[in-house]
């Protein structure tokens, strides 16, 4: 009866008795459960490697990020570093209500507002821009090293780029030679208060443009490419791929980078405008950072300093709430899917 089966019955046989196994020669992986159905233990076991590996990085933020939030008790009191936070008079609002009423801080608060509002404008788009005169550029040896000259910048400390820019516009800098060369007005604008802000600004720009296109690169090398060849046979241009494939893939992150800068708005660099603010005066250069530095640290008002930091790190959440809020009003996820 053997010799009667038909070539390749017994193939058939074989997949019907040993169910999946006939052409694999082994049982199909289990599947696993959806992460839905997990438990908590059962993730902890799944994801112990990678929690491990974050362990250091939590440990971090927990010490140089949440325990100093201790500290913000001394808002409320006069704080004195021999007596501490626990016998420190207490104050109540105190220092508040002179914080308030300080012309100082009224005046900090308006440059802080008027810088990252200067830089918001002029800065923030020009990672994007780069990014995409990169991702523009065919010949990979031109590419990497645009790349590592927009990089370099952001490497150096800001006490070199402040002289490296005193060398250039200053008084004595290069600029103002060749225009004595030709007999024509000097202008020194590392002491110009009227044009400080455009100047930390181009600073920001020349040092630290480069390292802002990484995000803008990645999202960039997300988009899918069979959509420019797409639109290419259907006949669109290069800046009409531009508009309608290129912009809406980065728009995401766009979003979510903007979100993050309002955040930050109220945080325009510290050690930057204090090297500057001997040279163009604290009615110029002084914002809330240094303010608080000068007028609580500075004094030995420490109290007086720590409310200044509460009401920058207040106003600063408040912008990233409404911010994140926005971008869900457009669509977008923000910095949490809501």
């Amino acid at each position: 009866m053997a010799s009667t089966l038909a070539p390749g019955s017994r193939g058939q046989q074989d997949d019907g008795t040993t169910g999946h196994r006939g052409r694999a020669g082994r049982r199909p992986p289990p599947r696993q459960p959806a992460d839905n159905k997990l438990t908590w233990w059962m993730r902890l076991r799944r994801d112990r490697t990678l929690i491990l590996m974050t362990l250091p990085a939590i440990a971090l933020l927990v010490v140089f990020n949440y325990l100093p939030m201790v500290g913000t008790v001394t808002a409320f009191q006069f704080y004195d570093p021999l007596d501490g936070v626990l016998h420190s008079e207490w104050v109540g609002l105190d220092n508040f209500q002179q914080l308030f009423g300080d012309r100082l801080f009224w005046q900090a608060l308006n440059n802080t507002l008027y810088i990252s509002a200067v830089q918001l404008v002029l800065f923030f788009p020009v990672p994007i821009l780069l990014a995409l005169l990169l991702n523009s550029v065919l010949s990979q040896r031109i590419r990497s090293a645009i790349q590592a000259i927009t990089f370099l910048p952001h490497f150096y400390s800001w006490v070199l780029v402040v002289t490296l820019f005193q060398q250039m516009i200053g008084g004595a800098g290069l600029l103002n030679q060749f225009l004595r060369q030709h007999h024509m007005d000097t202008w020194n604008v590392m002491t110009d208060p009227h044009t400080f802000a455009f100047l930390v600004t181009s600073q920001v720009v020349w040092k630290d443009a480069g390292w802002g296109i990484i995000v803008f690169l990645a999202a960039l090398a997300a988009i899918d490419q069979n959509l420019y060849e797409a639109a290419a046979v259907d006949g669109a241009g290069r800046w009409r791929r531009l508009w309608h494939i290129t912009l809406p893939g980065m728009r995401g992150i766009i979003v979510l980078m903007l979100v993050l800068r309002l955040g930050n708005a109220l945080s325009v660099g510290f050690e930057q405008l204090l090297i500057q603010r001997q040279a163009v005066g604290h009615d110029a250069a002084d914002v809330l950072d240094t303010f608080a530095f000068y007028y609580g640290i500075g004094t030995q008002n420490y109290g007086y300093g720590a409310a200044a930091g509460i009401f920058k790190s207040v106003i600063a959440l408040l912008l990233l709430w409404g911010a994140n809020t926005l971008a869900h009003r457009f669509g977008e996820d923000g910095l949490y899917r809501k």
